[in-house]
């Protein structure tokens, strides 16, 4: 079993922020593998299923973002999964718009979700960036993570996230490098 969890914050005024790519990337992986009905446990919304021969719970958090490691650290003690059985999906200030980059641990670039996922069962766990880009000025930052994807975003973001499921099987054989070329190759003009 692996657990793949999406990072973003309840509700709809947040539906389409950057900050929410997490949430919309484990949604289209849901759907295009026919993952099971929706289920409110873990302190947030968890889906089943397999890609390839792998099971993956999907996981979104119901709290805040900066609140996200209780509900993973629900669903690895309930599973009695290690970290390194988790994959955290979450948008990446420091990564060009629509580019995905997979690492172990690492640090947590003043993310909130990994924070608050580090201080709940350490940093050894897998972290799927997936470049929002950078506005440019410091002041500018909280605005654009907090902000909706412009409309001229949302057929580099479609194309992207539709990568990233049809590649899914890469991820949950471990093969990251695999997971990322092939997501490039997808998205080459």
């Amino acid at each position: 079993m692996q657990i793949w969890t999406g990072l973003g914050n309840p509700g709809p005024k947040y539906a389409m922020n950057r900050h929410n790519v997490g949430f919309m990337a484990v949604d289209v992986i849901a759907a295009m593998y026919d993952f099971g009905p929706v289920q409110k446990k873990f302190s947030g919304w968890a889906q089943e299923g397999r890609i390839g021969t792998h099971k993956v719970l999907l996981l979104k958090p119901a709290t805040f973002m900066n609140e996200s490691g209780r509900a993973v650290g629900e669903a690895l003690r309930f599973y009695k999964l290690d970290p390194d059985a988790l994959t955290v999906f979450h948008d990446e200030l420091d990564l060009a718009a629509f580019k995905v980059k997979v690492r172990m641990g690492g640090g947590l670039a003043g993310h909130n979700g990994l924070r608050s996922i580090n201080q709940h069962l350490g940093p050894d766990f897998r972290r799927v960036r997936i470049g929002i880009g950078h506005p440019g000025s410091k002041e500018r930052v909280h605005g654009h993570v907090l902000g909706n994807y412009a409309k001229s975003e949302m057929e580099p973001l479609a194309d992207m996230l539709a990568a990233m499921a049809a590649e899914a099987e890469w991820l949950a054989k471990g093969d990251d490098a695999r997971f990322m070329n092939d997501i490039a190759l997808r998205l080459q003009d």
